[in-house]
């Protein structure tokens, strides 16, 4: 099982511990084993990946990855409650799913889910796009697609889950540290992901036939 640190005070000591300001907290909590996740849009389809990158694609755990949908239509993977994070250049979203798995869907447009709505396996969440709520850059359509793990337990989870007002900065920087899960060999819709040395690189191998894709690049999500 993964293990997690649990901020000793709040969203804001997380921060400032994953920036190296204050001692890091040394609590742990058990998260589940990686659900079963379908890939974030549509199966079927041809999808562009730009590959497996840290959040802030610098440096850090490479708990990101880019998807480019034929259909420019972002779902959601597994079932799970929405949590909008806001910033004053608008929103964007993440899922709570079920053992303290958290996915986050950065740079969407016309975002159709609410703050708080239960949503299933293949509700639509938005389109691709090149939206920037809370800072950052974006080249071309697509959904910056995060991996995250958080505490279980319902008051933890509310007190380290809210990033309303962070920056995508320190998102991508002080919470990926303390909270970023590596999309390396983790299995999306039937495709595994493992990350190359480099930024911006890896492979998705479809796990029926071995059919192996370099990333960047682009496939068909067959199941």
């Amino acid at each position: 099982m993964t293990k997690l640190r649990l901020p000793g005070a709040g969203l804001a000591a997380a921060i400032i511990a994953a920036a190296g300001l204050l001692a890091a907290p040394t609590a742990t909590a058990e998260v589940a084993p990686f659900p079963t996740l379908a890939l974030p849009f549509a199966a079927g389809q041809q999808v562009y990946s730009a590959g497996i990158h840290s959040d802030d694609g610098s440096t850090g755990v490479k708990n990101a990855i880019d998807f480019s949908p034929a259909d420019r239509t972002v779902r959601a993977p597994l079932a799970g409650t929405v949590h909008l994070q806001h910033c004053a250049g608008g929103d964007w979203v993440t899922i709570d799913h079920d053992g303290g798995w958290r996915t986050g869907y950065y740079h969407m447009e016309g975002i159709k889910v609410t703050d708080g709505e239960h949503v299933e396996a293949g509700t639509v969440l938005g389109s691709t796009g090149n939206a920037l709520p809370c800072g950052g850059t974006s080249t071309g359509a697509h959904v910056h697609f995060t991996l995250w793990t958080l505490p279980d337990a319902p008051a933890a989870r509310s007190d380290a889950g809210n990033w309303n007002g962070v920056a995508f900065g320190a998102v991508s920087t002080a919470l990926a540290t303390a909270y970023g899960e590596p999309i390396d060999g983790k299995v999306l819709g039937g495709w595994r992901f493992t990350a190359g040395e480099q930024q911006y690189s890896g492979t998705a191998t479809h796990v029926t036939d071995n059919a192996v894709t370099q990333l960047p690049g682009r496939f068909r999500a067959k199941l």
